[in-house]
């Protein structure tokens, strides 16, 4: 495919937020629609108030019942999000003075996902009196009803999308349920699980239950700020007040042992550290644990509060991590070697809208990475499925800006009730389960499903940049402007640019990634550049080299405790890739 530069804003002088900022961050602020300086102020004051969440009330009374006599079990989910979610309940009512506070993650190649019946029947041993799900149970019906027959009180705390009938949970909240008033549906499920927390400190301070409990509740904003990145929710104006205040917290060495021991692992620490460290660094080795083994070594490191504790788990999360990686290189590698013909397809081969990918040897906890960088090369949706069972697939599925997977999942389960077993997600995320003798049929379906939905969509050819910067403003102190003016994230996406340069000389180092020396065409400006991930394993290197045009963005390079301008090359393009007109 070929693809193309389109700008989100023509790029003229001047600074329409005002003089205080960088000329370069006031326009890329311009072209994500601020338009107020106070749009920026990511002060807790900003903050959504925590009693407009609908349910949080219903939920507190719920789990103050619990309080003195219960016993409470967290269920979360297998992922960071979940992981986070689990870690800020569990801290948080410990902290409240509840008798008895535990979790319960589900082994994701033993359970599966949500709140089962399977998983209800495993927490019974432990009697709890109350269930409180996080990032999950919104479309655990049987679950929910197993543990009710089972006279276990439960409080459903999930963001993902409901479906068609909600399961008879004594309390559930959630932003994205139909009719909600909440001001934002982007809440990750730490967020979700924050707002409840933050709802029920406020009660036992009215109640004279604990005179600290509001500022006891602020202190987890690191693991929100975790989670909510990781999870790659949109960061809209809630969101980032969520993660930017997270981020001060762990800056200033404020945050729970193991996230202080993730990011030493990772060697990211320090006051300059940017919502993309908790993205690339500190959430891989986090999910690793759900996707190759079990995220309650996530869980636990999360829940240390000892250095040495939290380090231990840190370091059995990085082996783990690098495990993962080699996984999901192979299986990149085998991905990609079957849809190579369809990221540059030959006159008159069959299209495909939608990609389902299979192999009988994939690794369950990894087919989400793949589908992910599958679905980034050929630029459209992409499930990839691996071996449940005997008979059974289990698949996850990336999709690509305009395509909203979970209702694309849900339209073909209308159409073709017979193909999912169960499914469930975001816009750019989902899940599902279906019958290995019924691949062939849900990929046709699943194709059909995203060809309709394409025809409404944006060109997946595009390539959005923040425009051509001026050679004197390819700078330390821009990208320095730039990195200060995060969070950037899904939504609100980190600042690139595009322009045209030549390619003094490029080497390959660590089997994927090629550093390079870059002169831009005009102004003879020389540059440090470096494309990450550029090859896939196995692939042959040709050293680029002449003029090309390139989409980047501009990063500190901190060596030897001196920063120096570096370009990270997204994308290198031929010359000819003129970009179109601005939008």
């Amino acid at each position: 495919m070929r693809l193309r530069v389109v700008r989100r804003t023509a790029l003229q002088p001047g600074t329409p937020l005002g003089t205080n900022l960088h000329p370069v961050l006031g326009r890329v602020y311009a072209a994500r629609g601020v338009r107020s300086l106070t749009e920026l102020d990511t002060s807790l004051a900003r903050l959504l108030p925590v009693g407009t969440l609908e349910g949080t009330a219903a939920a507190v009374e719920l789990l103050l019942a619990h309080r003195a006599a219960g016993r409470v079990l967290i269920i979360g989910d297998f992922d960071a999000d979940g992981a986070t979610s689990s870690a800020l309940m569990v801290r948080a009512l410990t902290g409240f003075g509840f008798a008895a506070v535990d979790f319960l993650v589900p082994n994701r190649f033993e359970f599966g996902y949500g709140l089962t019946p399977e998983i209800v029947a495993l927490a019974a041993t432990r009697a709890p009196t109350l269930i409180v799900t996080v990032d999950n149970g919104i479309s655990s019906n049987a679950g929910v009803v197993a543990a009710r027959s089972r006279g276990i009180d439960v409080l459903i705390t999930d963001h993902h999308l409901p479906g068609a009938e909600l399961p008879d949970a004594n309390v559930i909240v959630n932003p994205n349920l139909e009719g909600s008033r909440f001001g934002s549906r982007a809440l990750a499920g730490v967020g979700v699980a924050f707002y409840v927390v933050a709802a029920l400190a406020r009660r036992l301070e009215e109640l004279g239950l604990a005179s600290a409990a509001t500022a006891a509740a602020a202190q987890l904003l690191d693991l929100v700020a975790l989670g909510t990145v990781a999870d790659v929710v949109p960061l809209d104006a809630n969101n980032r007040v969520l993660v930017a205040q997270g981020l001060k917290r762990i800056r200033a060495g404020r945050c729970t042992a193991g996230i202080r021991a993730l990011l030493a692992i990772a060697d990211r620490a320090g006051p300059e550290l940017s919502a993309a460290d908790l993205a690339f660094a500190v959430a891989p080795r986090l999910n690793a644990a759900g996707r190759l083994d079990d995220m309650s070594i996530g869980i636990r490191c999360l829940l240390a509060d000892d250095a040495g504790g939290a380090g231990e788990l840190a370091a059995r999360l990085d082996e783990l991590n690098q495990e993962r990686r080699a996984i999901e290189a192979r299986m990149q590698q085998e991905a990609l070697g079957a849809v190579r013909a369809l990221s540059d397809p030959q006159p008159g081969a069959p299209q495909r809208s939608g990609v389902c990918l299979f192999d009988a040897s994939w690794h369950q906890g990894v087919v989400g990475l793949v589908a992910g960088r599958v679905a980034e090369r050929l630029r459209r949706p992409v499930i990839a499925f691996a071996v449940a069972d005997e008979s059974t697939l289990r698949g996850s599925a990336r999709s690509v800006a305009g395509i909203h997977i979970r209702d694309v999942l849900a339209l073909v389960a209308a159409r073709h009730p017979d193909l999912i077993h169960r499914f469930g997600g975001h816009a750019m995320a989902a899940g599902l389960t279906l019958e290995r003798a019924r691949l062939d049929r849900f990929a046709r379906a699943f194709d059909e499903e995203v060809a309709r939905w394409s025809a409404g969509a944006g060109a997946r050819d595009a390539i959005e940049t923040d425009g051509e910067l001026a050679p004197e403003e390819i700078a330390l102190d821009t990208a320095q402007a730039l990195r200060a003016g995060g969070p950037w994230g899904q939504a609100f996406p980190e600042p690139c640019f595009d322009g045209l340069f030549s390619i003094r000389s490029a080497r390959l180092i660590g089997a994927r990634h090629v550093k390079m020396w870059v002169e831009v065409a005009r102004g003879g400006r020389a540059f440090d550049a470096i494309a990450f991930n550029h090859l896939v394993e196995g692939e042959e290197f040709v050293p680029p080299a002449g003029m090309a045009q390139l989409v980047y963005r501009l990063a500190v390079n901190e060596y030897q405790g001196e920063r120096r301008l570096q370009l990270l090359i997204d994308h290198l393009l031929p010359t000819d890739h003129a970009p179109s007109a601005v939008r």
